[in-house]
């Protein structure tokens, strides 16, 4: 599973329409996890990023068949532990049908819809 030109593109307008709706920054990574923990490795990655409190991180490894979500402290007051997971139940059942942008697509969505506040 790989995204084309065209799939990244209209992740990038879903991801900028959730941010706009939910304030907070929407952040997805796909691609190969380095180590064993991908947990570890999903939460070093949002702990890069520029506002980690106030973002939300979507870590997908297809060759693993890895999903995370990670989210900040500010998210957190929203956005709980299991709405994320009905998210990932979301997107986990698109990936099994090899449809990575459309599952993403449908996470960042409700992701942000609980995320609001």
């Amino acid at each position: 599973m790989s995204l084309s030109a065209k799939d990244r593109a209209a992740l990038d307008a879903t991801i900028r329409a959730a941010e706009q709706a939910c304030r907070a920054e929407i952040s997805v990574y796909v691609g190969p996890v380095d180590g064993g923990d991908t947990r570890a490795f999903a939460t070093s990655l949002h702990n890069t990023l520029v506002a980690p409190a106030r973002s939300i991180l979507i870590m997908v490894d297809p060759e693993r068949k890895a999903l995370e979500v990670v989210t900040g402290g500010y998210v957190r007051r929203n956005l709980t532990d299991d709405e994320s997971s009905l998210a990932v139940e979301e997107m986990s059942r698109s990936f099994a049908d090899g449809d990575l942008a459309g599952g993403l697509t449908r996470g960042i969505r409700l992701l942000a819809d609980h995320a609001r506040s």
